[in-house]
């Protein structure tokens, strides 16, 4: 899929083509942004929408330069994320006005339901991440999250 054809609406992509199922193991190859969600592009990953996983969803991420993932929480899941590229930095907490940056070979965990709000700390390089989450729905589980409400 070509650049011109990325939506960053979060509109719907057949993820099934993205994935062959090799008898019990199912086989995602070389696939890099064909979808985005919240200002951050994803690539098809694996979730319940295309291989048999009911608890458990792995996409790899993008962040452009000078991006911003709006304040959101996930709902009742956990997510677990390997930063391969780049640097981040989470507002967090009521009001999210807690602060930590992760860098290139940082792990990190964010807790259900606490709201946090993701920065590229470039503006010149792209964030590259893999994201795994306790939810095989991905999307669906995540709310946004009004940052001056608290």
């Amino acid at each position: 899929m070509g650049e011109e054809e990325l939506s960053l609406t979060g509109e719907q992509v057949n993820l099934s083509q993205y994935v062959k199922d090799e008898g019990g193991i199912w086989s995602l190859r070389q696939i890099e942004k064909v979808r985005g969600w919240n200002r951050i592009e994803y690539g098809a990953g694996l979730s319940g929408k295309n291989t048999p996983a009911t608890a458990l969803s792995m996409n790899r991420a993008y962040i452009p330069p000078g991006g911003v993932a709006k304040a959101h929480i996930h709902v009742d899941f956990d997510v677990m994320v390997y930063l391969l590229k780049g640097s981040v930095r989470h507002e967090y907490g009521p009001g999210c006005r807690k602060s930590v940056v992760h860098s290139e070979g940082d792990m990190f965990y964010i807790e259900p339901g606490l709201p946090h709000e993701v920065f590229n700390c470039s503006d010149d390089e792209w964030v590259h991440a893999v994201v795994a989450r306790s939810d095989a729905s991905e999307w669906q589980n995540i709310a946004p999250y009004d940052r001056d409400s608290e």
